[in-house]
């Protein structure tokens, strides 16, 4: 009943909760990572889009009160609205797609479908190659839909050492190699009977067959155009940090200046139908003696700019922030990644930056976050979730007391069951070590008592993290709360800054001397035998220099087992699995799989410890994919055998603790998975199709249900048997071509 009126409350007050088209939905604080490209429709400014760098897409129609998250299997670069169909929109991923139907779905437009032979996802982050001999091949980096007749699609398409352009007179049928364009052409639109087209120096205009190519104010860093009503192309465009404006479509420039002292540009957009007014994001500007950031604006083509968002150490008055800067300071989220201005408006804009997507309605006057909404003691997200994560953890004492793990904002908790949600790190946790929390542990017999596993490394185990840097530099470790997660305390001596990924607490020791075992990510595993107070390594056996000690695991009669993450796909570089019936005392290898060179994680059977599961990643190999996928051993290791080979990218497998006999995983395929028969067959969870899933995680206060958690589209949470409704042609026809 309390929380019925808690909706009312919310709907009357004109916001609403993101709605998905099936059983599925996203729960945390919203925003807390990076996000790129808001583009307003022309048609209705209460109509957007964003996309995130970690694969997910977001549509609002309601001015960013609530968003929807749709994927397309990659990183979406650009949208492009139909300038005469309200409902049709274009976004470029990995390949070009279009929605009819407003974003509710999407279909293939380049490469056709009949044309699609296979999808490659071969290397670490299973990025998808759609593969066809048919052309147009290349990655379409810019798109134009002509406004006098939207049949008619210009697309600058990557390939080789020169971008060209390809047209179609059909909607997409069928296309016209329409030669080579400007070198580094990354923008487009068509206007007047001409096309412009944004390269990497210069901007190039066609009419009919002729080309034109304007002057250069120097390497152009971010470019935008409108179209007066008088016929006049107006261009604003940054350079070296600085604004230059063109008023004959980049035949000629003239710099403009913001006022105050120094600092740099960033991003900068106009109103394609009412060019006079433009935004531009600035860092490092005195004005007159503390330096800021913020937004600016000119509504004379930039003769004049005034500052309509300025940040210094505090937030500006005038924006109306929800949890990230309060938490973080208004310096993390930074100037604007992105700037989108509505066409038909140009008092409405959204920005985008490294944690939020912020909404005016009044020309600047005033800012709104529209990432998330205060609920309960905290925050809930709108929609907008674009956070990478590795657990859900539930307290024991406290059904209504959870736990997320979160990269880059760290650990979150909610009071209230989910319902909100507030950072859980103020208190006691190193600055250092607040940017990720990997895992954390209760301690089953002590109301209060948690252990957390933090670094200030992220995105581990991803290569990209560790590549180029040492183990040795990696700062974390492990903190301990004894009043269930308000306030920390870094737990005891003898570990020193460690990377550390992963804790596991002995339910057998005892109460006052309990055993923790923790992954240290470069150093191996540390054993504490008093509750945290001292550590020691524990890497007798361990053969690899500076091993990759990634999750621990421990079986019904006590043995335990280590995941050592892979460097590369060389023997040298190979991760490994290790066992231990001594506490960690001595450790042995456990040979993996034939041709696995990437476990990421492992499942044991409680009711039968020989019976292991490795989660696997694929090599990367000249036919794609391989080797990676479910591994299934019935006798503790001594043999393998493949159990789901149609995701080369797992990245952890869970067992049910009500029903051992009921599995789930999940990876970096668009997919998770659910096993019914002890993991011998499995079914793909429908509904579900964020590109990069990390594990499945069952809800212990609802056996229907799971949380799915990823990396970057936040935590998921729907049906454990997934949702057989669900609209997902799109994802049907794509997952078609995988090889199985």
């Amino acid at each position: 009943m309390r929380r019925a009126a808690a909706l009312c409350l919310l709907a009357a007050a004109g916001w609403l909760l993101a709605q998905r088209h099936d059983s599925w939905r996203v729960v945390g604080p919203g925003g807390g990572g990076s996000m790129f490209h808001p583009t307003v429709s022309p048609h209705d400014p209460k109509v957007a889009l964003v996309a995130c760098d970690m694969t997910g897409a977001y549509i609002t129609h309601d001015g960013g009160r609530s968003w929807r998250m749709f994927n397309l299997g990659g990183t979406v670069r650009f949208f492009a609205f139909d300038p005469s169909r309200p409902r049709t929109i274009y976004a470029g991923a990995e390949a070009l797609f279009r929605s009819v139907d407003g974003g509710d779905s999407w279909s293939l437009v380049l490469p056709r479908v009949q044309a699609v032979r296979g999808i490659s996802m071969a290397d670490d982050h299973g990025e998808s190659t759609f593969l066809t001999d048919e052309a147009p091949r290349g990655r379409v980096a810019a798109l134009a839909v002509d406004p006098a007749n939207s049949d008619v699609l210009y697309a600058a398409i990557e390939g080789g050492q020169q971008s060209r352009l390809w047209t179609s007179s059909d909607a997409g049928s069928a296309w016209h190699d329409a030669g080579g364009l400007i070198a580094g052409a990354s923008r487009m639109w068509a206007a007047k009977g001409a096309l412009y087209v944004a390269g990497s120096q210069a901007v190039a205009v066609r009419r009919g067959e002729a080309w034109r190519t304007g002057a250069s104010p120097g390497p152009l860093e971010r470019v935008s155009a409108g179209f007066a009503a008088d016929g006049a192309a107006v261009v604003y465009a940054t350079s070296g940090g600085h604004i230059f404006v063109s008023d004959d479509g980049g035949g000629s420039w003239r710099e403009s200046q913001l006022p105050g002292i120094g600092g740099r540009t960033g991003e900068i957009a106009t109103s394609e139908h009412h060019p006079d007014t433009a935004y531009v994001g600035f860092q490092g500007l005195r004005t007159p003696l503390r330096s800021s950031y913020g937004v600016a604006k000119t509504i004379d083509r930039g003769l004049h700019w005034q500052l309509v968002w300025q940040d210094g150490h505090e937030l500006a008055a005038n924006v109306r922030e929800a949890w990230l800067s309060p938490r973080f300071g208004p310096g993390w989220p930074g100037t604007p990644y992105g700037i989108g201005i509505a066409p038909s408006d140009a008092n409405v804009a959204f920005t985008t930056d490294s944690g939020r997507a912020m909404h005016t309605s009044d020309g600047g006057a005033t800012w709104e976050a529209v990432y998330s909404r205060a609920a309960g003691d905290g925050w809930t997200t709108t929609g907008l979730d674009v956070t990478t994560c590795y657990g859900v953890h539930f307290d024991p004492f406290n059904a209504r007391r959870i736990f997320i793990s979160f990269t880059d904002i760290g650990l979150f908790g909610s009071s209230d069951g989910g319902a909100s949600w507030q950072s859980a790190t103020r208190a006691g946790v190193p600055g250092g070590w607040v940017n990720t929390t990997y895992w954390l542990e209760f301690d089953p017999a002590v109301k209060g008592r948690i252990w957390a596993a933090m670094s200030g490394v992220h995105d581990l185990p991803r290569p990209k993290m560790w590549r180029g840097r040492s183990p040795d530099s990696y700062t974390g470790g492990v903190v301990q709360s004894d009043d269930g997660g308000w306030t920390w305390r870094v737990a005891g001596e003898g570990m020193g800054e460690t990377a550390a990924t992963h804790l596991l607490v002995d339910p057998a020791s005892p109460v006052a001397a309990r055993v923790i075992y923790v992954a240290g990510f470069g150093r191996g595993v540390f054993r504490s035998a008093d509750g945290g107070a001292h550590w020691e390594p524990r890497n007798a056996g361990i053969t690899e220099a500076q091993p990759f000690a990634w999750r621990l695991a421990r079986d019904s009669g006590g043995t335990l087992y280590l995941v050592v993450a892979r460097r590369d796909d060389s023997a040298a570089g190979m991760g490994a699995l290790y066992r231990s019936g001594d506490s960690a005392s001595h450790w042995t290898r456990v040979a993996l799989p034939a041709g696995v060179t990437g476990p990421n994680g492992l499942a044991i059977d409680p009711r039968n410890p020989r019976r292991l599961f490795v989660a696997a990643w694929s090599r990367a190999t000249a036919e794609g994919a391989k080797d990676g996928g479910i591994y299934y051993s019935a006798d503790a290791g001594a043999t393998w055998r493949n159990v789901l080979a149609e995701d080369q990218h797992i990245y952890d497998v869970t067992i049910d603790a009500n029903d051992p006999r009921v599995m789930y995983a999940a990876g970096f395929e668009s997919s998770a998975w659910r096993s019914a028969d002890g993991g011998m067959t499995w079914q793909r969870l429908r509904g579900y199709n964020f590109k990069w899933g990390h594990r499945v995680i069952p809800d212990v206060h609802d056996p229907a249900k799971i949380y799915i958690t990823t990396f970057g589209g936040g935590v998921w949470h729907g049906p454990a048997i997934g949702d057989a409704g669900a609209a997902e042609d799109l994802m049907d026809r794509l997952l078609a071509f995988r090889p199985h």
